[in-house]
């Protein structure tokens, strides 16, 4: 009935389904499935003031249920009683999860739900708040005469009980009626390009998807009214089962845009036990995947048998491993964390049907790319991969294409540029000028938008600029970085989603992929390595359309990015300032660029009119190469890279 959060008491070793699933039992749901709807139907027979007694003989019969369902655990050791009120339960430290019902410490997760909640009492008025009678037929819709009330439109492309007709995605009459002109009229307006062979119309609503009507009604409940670009585009797609490689802004809605095509791949399919998740979502930074998890969450409320694992490090190994152990469809993870669970073989991945890499860019550099292909090596051939990022770098989107087969590649707006929503000012300021001009900005009402993120690239200095900050401008200022523990870190992002901080200094951790809904100024106080994470870090203040500000500081410890700078900033229309305009290091970079180029475009066969100039620009790289040998040239062939036929040539 209840999965304790965190293992407190030993349990036996007798297999996965020993006391942990006992809704997949067939005596427990029969006993769940007598005594509470005896129970439901007495409810909603009194008035809502009358609940309390129900509420007493709903606990004594869930107990009841419980103990016939215990004879088979001769050998378990005392386990602790799950606590019965609320009363009982203590309070939430920071960083716990909360009962979606009292707001104390929610120890258990509700089997029905999969939302948080403290004790028996709680749960019960959960599902009844919910509408729901048992934890093993909840909307699985049939119009029922007595139950009107969780009666719901029964949508043939789902039934997760028996999966008697899978879901497919069909066009929607609407979507098929238009034009191939109108439908390119719409990519060209909305900045939708695509590439590969037979893809599919983008919609214009959800409804077109023909989702079942709880998950329209999540969708709704969240707040996703209309979709955006790429979820118009992705979302087809990635219904149809192809693999994809979706480029899109920062706060475009791509975190969606796969999370669709992952759940419904998830209704359609039944479930295959304890530890084999149906789906497998990668990301690279903790807070990314608790986004995730929360998204995912949302989309599934009261949907039964469609529970999340978040596995991520910084947090308690135990009780991820105990979450496993029920039946979980959907897995969010961070690799390192990931591949430890997989070596303990407390996890298996070879049901997997859908694979998503969120960040990809990130995921396949050299931090993280031999642990992703660890997990790889884990999931078998016959999976839907769906890789997204809003930078995907040539060399990146190579390697990326060794992970699909047959993709639909989709790039929403200019590929690799900043998100067209965010004014970029890039300030030329010399490193001992930086915190002075950082407190004119924080002093400067029409700039000072609360709460701003600043960006540095240690975690010394995020700590000492946090001290210097709170100190000279009184303002309220923490800093977030890598070596903080995970409770401290989710506090601080918690704090600075609810408004509770005016500043937050931080490294990359809040780089990437968080939906800082409410941060409408960034500041690069130290320019990113490079020009990819300067597009992650400034889009934190543009996110789903809203309009923000990204302020960066630029001197000549950035030189090496200055040509990087031009290329992607100035085609926005953002003013650059004149020492970089001015500096010889771009001046040297573009040289050498065009170079490159003209090299790059030069008929490469070596003839009488260009062969003098080749010796002599090879000669300037390396003396001695070259030389004379009775009238005729030598070259090393070796060490010149053009191809190029031996000549005879009177000196």
């Amino acid at each position: 009935m209840f999965m304790p959060r965190a293992l407190k008491v030993k349990r036996p070793a007798q297999g996965p389904d020993h006391g942990l699933n006992k809704k997949s039992k067939a005596d427990q749901v029969d006993c769940d499935q007598s005594r509470l709807q005896a129970s439901s139907q007495k409810e909603e027979s009194c008035e809502d003031t009358a609940t309390r007694n129900d509420t007493g003989e709903h606990l004594t019969e869930s107990a009841t249920c419980e103990s016939e369902a215990q004879p088979f655990s001769d050998n378990a050791e005392e386990e602790e009683p799950v606590k019965s009120f609320k009363k009982s339960q203590r309070w939430p430290e920071p960083g716990e999860p909360v009962c979606v019902m009292c707001g104390r410490y929610g120890e258990y997760i509700c089997d029905a739900t999969d939302n948080d909640v403290c004790s028996l009492e709680c749960k019960a008025n959960h599902l009844l708040q919910m509408g729901i009678t048992t934890g093993d037929d909840v909307f699985n819709v049939k119009d029922n005469n007595d139950d009107k009330k969780t009666s719901q439109p029964h949508h043939p492309a789902v039934n997760t009980a028996a999966n008697e007709s899978a879901y497919s995605y069909r066009e929607d009459p609407f979507i098929s009626g238009l034009t191939d002109e109108q439908v390119e009229r719409i990519r060209l307006e909305l900045g939708i390009k695509t590439e590969g062979k037979d893809v599919r119309r983008p919609i214009i609503d959800f409804e077109h998807c023909g989702f079942p009507s709880l998950l329209s009604g999540n969708l709704k409940t969240a707040g996703y009214e209309a979709p955006t670009p790429v979820q118009m585009q992705m979302v087809p797609v990635g219904l149809t089962g192809r693999d994809v490689i979706a480029s899109a802004d920062t706060g475009s809605g791509k975190t969606i845009a796969f999370l669709l095509p992952v759940v419904m791949r998830a209704l359609e399919e039944a479930g295959h036990g304890v530890c084999s998740p149906l789906a497998l979502i990668l990301t690279p930074t903790r807070e990314l995947a608790i986004q995730i998890e929360r998204q995912a969450k949302e989309l599934v409320v009261k949907i039964p048998n469609m529970r999340t694992a978040l596995l991520v490090g910084g947090m308690p190994l135990p009780p991820q491993l105990h979450r496993l152990k029920s039946s979980i469809k959907i897995v969010i993870a961070t690799p390192g964390r990931l591949n430890e669970i997989l070596k303990q073989k407390a996890l298996q991945l070879d049901k997997v049907k859908v694979l998503v890499v969120d960040e990809v860019d990130t995921m396949l550099k050299m931090g993280f790319q031999h642990q992703v292909l660890e997990v790889l090596e884990h999931v078998t051939e016959e999976h839907q991969t769906l890789l997204a990022s809003a930078t995907i770098p040539a060399g990146t989107e190579e390697l990326a294409a060794r992970l699909v087969h047959d993709p639909v590649r989709i790039a929403i707006g200019e590929k690799n540029q900043p998100c067209a929503n965010i004014r970029q000012i890039l300030l030329w300021v010399e490193e001992p000028s930086k915190k002075k001009k950082l407190f004119e900005i924080l002093n400067d009402n029409k700039l000072f938008q609360p709460p701003v993120v600043v960006f540095v690239d240690c975690k010394l200095g995020a700590d000492l600029l946090c001290e210097a900050v709170a100190k000279v401008t009184g303002l309220t200022t923490v800093a977030i970085h890598s070596d903080k523990t995970q409770r401290e870190r989710n506090r601080i992002l918690k704090g600075l989603l609810d408004g509770d901080f005016e500043v937050v200094i931080s490294t990359g951790v809040l780089g990437r992929g968080l939906d800082l809904v409410n941060v409408r100024l960034v500041v690069n106080f130290d320019m990113p390595n490079t020009m990819d994470e300067y597009v992650h870090q400034v889009g934190r203040a543009g996110r789903l359309g809203h309009r923000g500000t990204a302020i960066t500081f630029l001197n000549n410890n950035n030189k090496r990015l200055f040509l990087e700078v031009v290329k992607r900033v100035k085609p926005t229309g953002s003013i650059l300032p004149p020492q970089l305009l001015n500096s010889p290091y771009l001046y040297e970079q573009q040289k050498r660029e065009s170079q490159k180029t003209k090299m790059r475009s030069d008929d490469t066969m070596v003839t009488k009119n260009n062969l003098l100039d080749i010796i002599k620009r090879h000669d300037r790289r390396k003396k001695g190469d070259c030389g004379l040998v009775g009238g005729i040239v030598v070259l090393p062939f070796e060490k010149l890279w053009v191809r190029f036929q031996l000549l005879p040539v009177t000196c």
